[in-house]
């Protein structure tokens, strides 16, 4: 009995220690800090504000230092093509004669294109139109279109009556300053330059002047100077066998007046437009020979 007794205490003790154990442990679930705390009631804690030790989701788009995949489409240098000119109806062709032809082959004439005037739209002036055409990139078709006759009138001035009917000028009385030693006689009434040598005249040449403004100036005068190659300092222009006789006033070659026409004009330089020919004369004219310019 004695032993009985004594099993019965040892288990009633081990029961109150388990029951005490159990009631800490709910109190420190209650306060979640594992100690009782006093006066606190059990209540639910507030839903999404649980602080979290989690890291934060890394980015789904890691940067990286690879390149980005090239354009799919490709630069390229080459040039766009230029459009074609395409030729407009015909104006004038062959076949075609009157006065208009008469006008068009004049002005042919005026830039080198033809030699004479025939009133008849014949196969010279097609081989010159096409000529005409070719130099200028346009169709070459050697009939007249819009273009063509456009570009040949901004190159050449109205032709005259003489022009159109293959007269030639005729170059007025020599001024009477032009009769004596040599001379370079440059008439303004008919555009032309004459050699003259004791009263003889040796060559004639078309010529044209100065324009409003910058006049070629008339007088006697006498050649100072020379410049076979001469580049004019002011225009940075050719001046070709330039025979100064007025301060910067010179007769020279003019590549402008030979292209053309008169439908232009100089800077007050008289304008020669036949190249052998005043090469020849700038060979010929010394320094100190005269020069007449005037109006007959």
């Amino acid at each position: 009995m004695k032993i009985l007794r004594t099993t019965l205490l040892v288990l009633l003790t081990l029961g109150l220690v388990a029951s005490a154990t159990y009631g800490v442990v709910r109190v420190a679930e209650r306060t979640g800090d594992g100690e009782p705390t006093a006066g606190v009631a059990d209540s639910p804690s507030p839903v999404g504000h649980e602080p979290t030790n989690d890291a934060p989701a890394s980015p789904t788009d890691e940067p990286t230092d690879e390149p980005s995949a090239a354009p799919t489409e490709e630069p390229t240098e080459e040039p766009t093509a230029e459009p074609t000119l395409e030729p407009g109806p015909a104006i004038y062709s062959a076949g075609d004669s009157g006065d208009e032809v008469r006008d068009l082959q004049a002005r042919l004439v005026q830039i080198d294109w033809l030699t004479e005037v025939s009133g008849t739209y014949d196969d010279t002036t097609v081989a010159a139109v096409e000529g005409f055409q070719g130099k200028r990139a346009f169709p070459v078709t050697g009939e007249v279109d819009d273009r063509t006759l456009t570009r040949l009138h901004e190159m050449t001035g109205p032709p005259t009556y003489e022009e159109m009917h293959n007269i030639a000028p005729v170059a007025g009385d020599l001024d009477p300053r032009c009769r004596e030693g040599r001379v370079l006689c440059i008439d303004k009434t008919t555009r032309t330059l004459r050699w003259v040598v004791d009263g003889d005249v040796g060559a004639t040449f078309d010529v044209r002047f100065g324009r409003e403004g910058m006049e070629t100036r008339e007088g006697a005068f006498s050649v100072e100077r020379k410049s076979r190659d001469h580049v004019s300092s002011i225009y940075d222009t050719p001046m070709p066998f330039a025979m100064f006789f007025s301060g910067g006033q010179a007769v020279h070659y003019s590549p402008d007046f030979a292209a053309n026409g008169y439908n232009g004009a100089s800077h007050g330089c008289v304008n020669v437009r036949d190249r052998d020919g005043i090469e020849a004369l700038f060979d010929q004219v010394e320094v100190g020979d005269s020069v007449v310019v005037y109006w007959s």
